[in-house]
């Protein structure tokens, strides 16, 4: 028997509300907190290199190409940085995500006694305490951040990209990054 003939086909959306809401959070933070790192990032990283550099600049070409390694720089930090923010924000709702979507389905037609996320989240919290909700949190970030710094420099390199072979309008000159 198919677990649609067995428990109908609400079986097959088990834990879908808590990870839509994971979901929103999740990728909420990740943007909203990519735009924010990349700006300071932009900063420090500009002021890093005139402290690197000096003051006096021999050309306005070797100023343009300090920019230019300041602010490509800033995009994989902020890109990890960011997907390692969210991450750390959402894990606890991932964990009851798992814990609502890992529950044994009985073999028995028609019996689906299933926890909801908040009672997942009880259970969590009274086996596990407050910590039982960032297990195996570290992993995860550390992973967050190589995948989402490689991710918004592939982007950011593919919007570079369109705009320098003329698909989109360059409202910045084509310059990557901006």
């Amino acid at each position: 028997r198919t677990l649609v003939s067995s428990h109908g086909i609400s079986v097959l959306y088990t834990g879908h509300v808590i990870n839509t809401v994971r979901e929103a959070a999740f990728v909420g933070t990740y943007f909203f907190c990519y735009e924010g790192y990349k700006t300071e990032f932009r900063k420090l990283l500009s002021g890093v290199d005139t402290l690197i550099r000096g003051n006096a600049v021999s050309s306005n070409n070797s100023h343009e190409d300090a920019a230019s390694w300041s602010k490509t720089l800033a995009i994989p930090m902020a890109g990890g940085c960011s997907g390692a923010t969210a991450w750390a924000l959402t894990f606890p709702l991932d964990c009851v995500r798992a814990g609502v979507q890992g529950q044994p389905i009985s073999a028995s037609p028609g019996i689906l006694k299933k926890q909801g996320a908040l009672e997942t989240l009880k259970h969590l919290l009274r086996s596990k305490g407050l910590m039982g909700l960032y297990a195996g949190v570290s992993p995860s970030i550390a992973r967050a951040f190589l995948v989402s710094g490689s991710r918004f420099s592939a982007y950011e390199g593919a919007l570079w990209l369109c705009r320098w072979s003329g698909l989109t309008s360059s409202l910045n000159g084509g310059r990557y990054g901006e």
